[in-house]
C-alpha cells in the first residue's frame, strides 16, 4: 500500500526542514511526499533543494490559502491513504 504525504507551506524556511528530515526518516519505504507550496517569498524552497527528502512532486505557485493547497496535492496524490 502506498503512503501520500502532502505537505502545505508558505514561508516555512524555520521549519520545513524539520518536516522533510521527519518524513524521509520513516522506515515505510512505499512513501511519497507532495510538497505544496503557496508561491513563497523566504528561502523555503531553497531549503528544500538542500534538506534529504523523499519528495515525489513539488508545486509552487499562489493558492487560496490552506484547504485549497490541501486539495491540490490530494489531486496530485498516488497514494491509497493520504496524510498531511
Amino acid at each position: 500500500m502506498k503512503v501520500s504525504v502532502i505537505t502545505a507551506t508558505y514561508n516555512s524556511s524555520l521549519t520545513v526542514a524539520d518536516c522533510l528530515l521527519s518524513v524521509n526518516d520513516q522506515t515505510y519505504q512505499n512513501l511519497e511526499q507532495i510538497i505544496v507550496d503557496g508561491n513563497s517569498s523566504d528561502d523555503t524552497l531553497e531549503r528544500i533543494a538542500v534538506t534529504p527528502n523523499r519528495i515525489s512532486r513539488i508545486i509552487s505557485e499562489p493558492d487560496q490559502g490552506l484547504y485549497d493547497a490541501m486539495n491540490k496535492g490530494i489531486r496530485l496524490a498516488t497514494g491509497e491513504v493520504i496524510g498531511s
